[in-house]
């Protein structure tokens, strides 16, 4: 009935369903999965698209979201429209894009905490990120940087150590909340080094980076995309990377790796669509961006944000590297002994 009014035959279909029911039951029988025809995407988008940001603006995930709306805008001849939901470490944005209809017109463009680190730090995800989505395409490969205040006299992980080492419980850090990749390799490293910071989590990455530079606290690991700009104009200072290998903006700055501390988790960014979105549209969707990402402006544009490792993925290699991620980043989550309700 629902599929009849949506298609301007609610009226007949009332009053047939009244005097005979010979022609009601083939009009439902219009709207049965027999009867359609299978769906293209020769057409999509017939009209604007909506990529569901579940951060705050202006932060990494923002920015990054904001390149590849206006990239595929331009591709895809349809508005694409970044919406920021921010809240609860992802949880608020990727919810409303799980409940979203499955039509490819409400995309989420996500990075990897609210996918692979919140099943294993929430007691009740109001998602399933395996379940609830079909990936599209992978957007780079990253880790992210530690920042120190301009103030505090250190200017190598070594001494950053030490002096947190003299000052156990006096130094605080910041993170974009409660569970996120910044709190959880933060911890990692305290648990690693034998240090006691203060946790200090903000609703959002921008806010924690303005903490970190107005002083409210002495450290964070940030996303190397929002911060890159500050850091080369000496108003924060990085002191290492979260990879596990040097990155070419920075090529003297070493991995936690390098520096003694062993880690390998990674983060992404990624567009997911609600699930069952027809095959064809998460097909198209995943050709604009990997054309994208192809594309020597854009390129040029994430590496300015220091995004440079930008893997091409179908959408099947993207589903494997979610699983592989919700494995690891549950591994560490279990280590570092984070819990959430």
């Amino acid at each position: 009935r629902d599929c009849l009014l949506s298609r301007g035959l609610g009226d007949v279909y009332k009053r047939q369903k009244k005097h005979g029911m010979a022609l009601a039951l083939l009009l439902a029988m219009a709207c049965t999965g027999h009867a359609q025809p299978a769906q293209d995407a020769g057409n999509y988008p017939a009209r604007p698209v909506t990529l569901i940001v579940p951060t705050a603006a202006a932060g990494g995930t923002d920015t990054i979201a904001r390149v590849f709306a206006e990239g595929l805008t331009r591709l895809l001849k349809q508005p694409f429209v970044v919406d920021n939901r921010p809240g609860a470490n992802g949880l608020v944005g990727v919810e409303q894009a799980a409940r979203s209809a499955p039509d490819g017109y409400r995309l989420l463009f996500t990075y990897t905490a609210s996918m692979a680190v919140n099943p294993s730090l929430y007691r009740k995800v109001p998602y399933d990120p395996v379940k609830d989505f079909t990936p599209i395409a992978q957007i780079g490969r990253a880790g992210n940087l530690l920042l120190v205040s301009r103030d505090l006299p250190v200017h190598t992980l070594k001494e950053f150590v030490a002096y947190a080492s003299a000052r156990p419980g006096q130094l605080s850090y910041c993170s974009w909340g409660q569970g996120s990749g910044g709190h959880l390799t933060m911890e990692f490293l305290l648990k690693q080094a034998g240090l006691q910071m203060q946790h200090v989590p903000y609703k959002g990455s921008s806010p924690c980076v303005q903490g970190l530079l107005g002083g409210q606290v002495q450290a964070a690991f940030a996303d190397t995309s929002s911060t890159v700009e500050l850091v080369r104009a000496g108003r924060v200072r990085a002191i290492a990377h979260s990879g596990d290998k040097r990155i070419p903006s920075q090529p003297d700055l070493p991995s936690l790796t390098e520096a003694g501390y062993p880690f390998h988790n990674y983060s992404w960014y990624g567009v997911f669509a609600p699930a069952k979105t027809p095959q064809p549209i998460v097909d198209k969707l995943n050709a604009a961006i990997n054309q994208l990402l192809q594309d020597p402006a854009t390129a040029k544009k994430l590496g300015e944000l220091n995004l440079t490792d930008l893997p091409r993925t179908t959408p099947a290699q993207f589903a494997d590297t979610l699983r592989q991620d919700l494995a690891d980043w549950g591994r560490l989550v279990r280590e570092v002994g984070v819990q959430l309700d």
